[in-house]
């Protein structure tokens, strides 16, 4: 039996041998079975492979890849908006030199736009920062030189303000004081606004040029713009404007003053064109603006229209024998005239039965038609533009590329008219605008996209 324990033993694999310890979780027992032979017992512990395990941690390790690599790419695509940030602060700081090198370098008008860059930069570089949840020195030197610059910004503006309406309120003085020097050298009166207590226009000033439109477009060379000819209570300083490439009246921006009209900070602007709503829209340039409606020629069908801006509202009415086929000299499509003075709402047209010679029609305003007429003896395209002062007609025409004339007059109180010549001067010699306003005795013209305005002199009672 010794025998036989021995042999096995000695067949025995070389790992039977190895110490309980390396065995980990294993255990051997032995014990002498009921015919007197050695048993031996060997409890091993689970040695099949893992692959369960394996598999979860490949999937966790491909996981980890790809988010590794999105906050790669996130980095680089930061890296890439951190050069831009870093451009527009280099053109940021260049502008403010430039604003720093002197007063005729600048308007308001750049300090909202600085101030409105120097936010969104700020903006963004706090979105930088915490997207690469960083306390860099870098980050707080870009708040440190952001804060500089707006600081500076409100200095520059400040400076601005104090010197130029100083500036400002000494031009108007002397502005003032030659004005009446005028006045007392010359042998006529102006008169009272909303007055006709006078004998027709004597003189035209100088033409004053405001500035070119507010779409900043020389190309928008067909338009009109101007005050209200009787504004509602609270709109007296009301100001508006309309442009385009030509002759087409899609929308008419206003204005709460004159300084916001020059600075084209809009009040309002009112689309008279949506694809899938309506189609307003207007031709010809010879519109007024009257108790906040815009009065102007409707593109189809051929009518005189009106647009209320309060109720946002159009009405159209058809002329009755108004024809499509006479313009003034200079453009087309200036078929209907509309002109405000003191007496009311007008407008002028030409029809087939005058042969194309200018008609006088005064709109009641209450039932939107045409009350009365007036013929003339003036051909309508032979003038080059006309307006309605205390119920005269004046009609204008080109002496040369400086010079316009007032070459003829129709009294709608008399029923006369006359030849005249009062001459006045061009800033350019195409213009498709020309109204004047009563509330401020004034003729606005629209003159190769710039607004123009002139003041009148009046002949005395």
């Amino acid at each position: 039996m010794m025998d036989l324990l021995l042999l096995l033993l000695l067949a025995a694999p070389a790992h039977a041998w190895l110490s309980l310890e390396d065995w980990g979780s294993g255990s051997v027992d032995g014990s002498i079975g009921e015919f007197g032979q050695c048993v031996c017992n060997v409890f091993l512990p689970d040695t099949s492979f893992p692959a369960d395990r394996v598999e979860h941690m490949q999937t966790s390790s491909n996981q980890l890849s790809v988010i590794v690599k999105l906050h790669i790419n996130k980095v680089s695509s930061l890296k890439v908006q951190l050069v831009i940030l870093l451009g527009q602060l280099s053109n940021l700081t260049a502008r403010v030199e430039n604003l720093e090198s002197g007063p005729d370098k600048y308007i308001k008008l750049d300090f909202e736009l600085l101030r409105i860059e120097l936010r969104e930069f700020e903006a963004l570089v706090t979105q930088l920062k915490t997207s690469l949840n960083s306390s860099s020195p870098a980050f707080e030197s870009l708040y440190i030189e952001i804060r500089n610059m707006s600081l500076i910004v409100d200095q520059l503006e400040s400076y601005d303000r104090s010197n130029l309406e100083v500036i400002r309120i000494e031009f108007a003085k002397l502005q003032r004081k030659l004005e009446k020097c005028q006045d007392d050298k010359d042998d006529h009166s102006n008169a009272q606004i909303g007055s006709c207590k006078h004998e027709g226009i004597l003189s035209i000033g100088k033409p004053i040029i405001s500035q070119l439109n507010a779409d900043l477009n020389g190309g928008f060379k067909f338009g009109g713009w101007g005050k209200d000819s009787k504004p509602l209570p609270g709109s007296e300083n009301m100001y508006w404007y309309s442009g385009f490439t030509d002759t087409l009246v899609s929308k008419v921006t206003q204005y709460t003053d004159y300084y916001k009209l020059i600075m084209r900070q809009a009040f309002k602007t009112h689309e008279l064109y949506d694809y899938y709503k309506y189609d307003w829209r207007g031709t010809g340039n010879n519109y007024v603006v009257r108790e906040n409606t815009l009065y102007y020629q409707y593109r189809s069908p051929f009518s005189m229209a009106k647009f209320n801006m309060t109720s946002v509202t159009v009405q159209n009415k058809a002329i009755p024998k108004a024809s499509s086929r006479f313009s003034y000299h200079y453009s087309a499509n200036q078929n209907l005239d509309f002109a405000a003075d003191e007496s009311g709402l007008w407008v002028t047209y030409a029809t087939e039965e005058s042969n194309g010679n200018l008609v006088i029609g005064k709109i009641n305003e209450q039932t939107f038609e045409v009350q009365e007429v007036w013929q003339t003896s003036e051909y309508k395209n032979s003038i080059t533009n006309a307006f309605m002062i205390c119920g005269v007609l004046y009609a204008t025409r080109s002496v040369d590329t400086q010079t316009e004339e007032i070459f003829y007059t129709y009294d709608t109180n008399k029923n006369e008219e006359s030849h005249v010549s009062i001459r006045f001067e061009k800033f350019q010699d195409f213009y498709v605008y020309l109204d004047y306003n009563p509330t401020d005795q004034r003729l606005y013209m629209y003159n190769n996209g710039y607004y123009v305005y002139y003041n009148v002199k009046f002949k005395a009672d």
